[in-house]
């Protein structure tokens, strides 16, 4: 089983990317799902408040792979054997992940400036999304504190979303279309230790 995951700071572009890869035909599961639905559950108003209070106290009651642990349950049902995931958040997530598919698995991590992720978030209306600047960099700072700093180094590749979006869904469909292949997979992530010391190579 083959699993691609989308790593990145709020608004980076993972969700876009998700998209096409749905376009591509390739199923996808969004952990952001799992901690909406658990907003719900709780009854209460989806905005950024109340997604981050949830997504916080799932993590301290559950681990912090807890979102994680609950995708890989969708993952399995879905019967496929090529997923992409939207949106790990922690480097707990990852070794989850890891441990579940071994080397079957691959962290992609998407790069936007924060000016750009603010212009985006204003344009897409979210209910949980960020009315300010600030409240994007206090966002930030509450992912990068469940690990999302060390997540994003850990990516296998990383593409950057600074440009148009043609240019952005040119990348993405490259990168799917690559690391569809489990052989691809494998030779294209050890060229990409090799030629870079960090573990990532840009597009």
């Amino acid at each position: 089983m083959k699993i691609i995951a989308f790593v990145g700071m709020p608004a980076s572009g993972k969700s876009e990317a998700a998209r096409i890869a749905t376009h591509m035909s390739i199923p996808v599961v969004n952990m952001g799902d799992v901690i909406r639905e658990e907003v719900l559950k709780r009854e209460l108003e989806p905005n950024d408040s109340n997604t981050g209070m949830v997504a916080a106290d799932l993590r301290k009651c559950e681990g912090m792979d807890v979102v994680a642990r609950r995708c890989v349950f969708h993952i399995r049902k879905m019967n496929s054997e090529f997923v992409v995931v939207d949106g790990v958040r922690g480097i707990a997530e990852v070794e989850c992940f890891k441990r579940e598919f071994g080397i079957g698995f691959v962290l992609i991590s998407i790069y936007a400036p924060i000016k750009i992720r603010f212009s985006r978030v204003q344009k897409r209306g979210r209910s949980d999304d960020m009315n300010s600047i600030e409240e994007l960099r206090h966002r930030d700072e509450r992912e990068l504190g469940w690990g999302m700093g060390e997540a994003i180094e850990a990516s296998n590749i990383e593409i950057e979303n600074s440009f148009t979006l043609d240019v952005f869904k040119k990348n993405v469909v490259e990168v799917l279309s690559n690391y569809s292949d489990l052989d691809s997979l494998h030779s294209s992530k050890g060229q990409i230790c090799k030629n870079n010391s960090s573990g990532q190579d840009s597009i």
